[in-house]
């Protein structure tokens, strides 16, 4: 499964959110239509293969959480066929999930609170972008927003990535990606059309809040630090169907 294919057909609607972000904590709140996204993931695309030399089976790393740039670093990186190692929230300190077996990493995607916190376990990279930034990137880092601003956002064309390339450090296959999407679907009883919230808090890995419901063409209101005591406003608010 490329990243094209990703993006369902009944998403493509020019006005309708495909990602609606919410930070309760915060109070941020980011909407984003298919063209959107689509575009925010072509700069980063276009920002590892034109600006940083990355090619498929190219290694990059992934360290932040359920967020509207994550969503864009992770489709972006896929687009130029990397494969992708993720280490979640619950993970910090610890081995990340998809072993880089100590090797330098090509490009590496972090939250930049996490940067202090994981700096003796962030791996090393070639490229390093921070996300979520507060004020200045750290140093030795890029502020990715900012990174990928200077390039063009529509999906580039790369060569289309095949279903047995690896998309994860593990070895596991876009298709094998795919086919678990398929089967999270089918668990969530997911169909085409319908409006998903998502606790970012419970489901981190973003098969299960990104590639899950877009390839199954529904759309995605993803709640980080969410405030069960405003919940059914919300649901009534953006026109959830299935909370999970």
């Amino acid at each position: 499964m490329g990243v094209p294919a990703i993006f369902s057909p009944e998403l493509e609607v020019a006005d309708r959110p495909v990602l609606t972000f919410y930070d309760d904590r915060t109070g941020e709140r980011r909407e984003l239509t298919a063209s959107a996204l689509a575009e925010l993931a072509g700069k980063v695309a276009r920002l590892l293969r034109e600006g940083c030399g990355l090619r498929a089976g190219d290694r990059v790393a992934i360290q932040a959480p359920p967020h509207w740039q994550t969503a864009a670093a992770v489709l972006g990186a896929w687009s130029v066929g990397a494969a992708l190692s993720f280490r979640l929230s619950a993970t910090a300190g610890l081995a990340a999930l998809d072993s880089t077996d100590g090797e330098t990493l090509d490009a590496l995607f972090v939250e930049h609170a996490r940067v202090d916190d994981w700096l003796d376990t962030v791996p090393d990279a070639r490229h390093r972008f921070a996300l979520l930034v507060n004020g200045d990137a750290p140093d030795g880092y890029r502020d990715l927003v900012t990174a990928m601003d200077d390039f063009a956002g529509n999906l580039p064309a790369y060569g289309l990535v095949r279903p047995d390339q690896a998309a994860s450090a593990d070895g596991t296959s876009f298709g094998a990606w795919g086919r678990l999407a398929g089967v999270i679907a089918e668990q969530w009883d997911l169909r085409p059309g319908e409006r998903l919230l998502i606790d970012a808090n419970e489901h981190e890995h973003p098969v299960k809040w990104l590639l899950t419901p877009l390839s199954k063409g529904a759309t995605v209101v993803l709640c980080a630090n969410l405030d069960r005591g405003g919940l059914d406003a919300r649901v009534a608010a953006e026109g959830v169907t299935k909370v999970v």
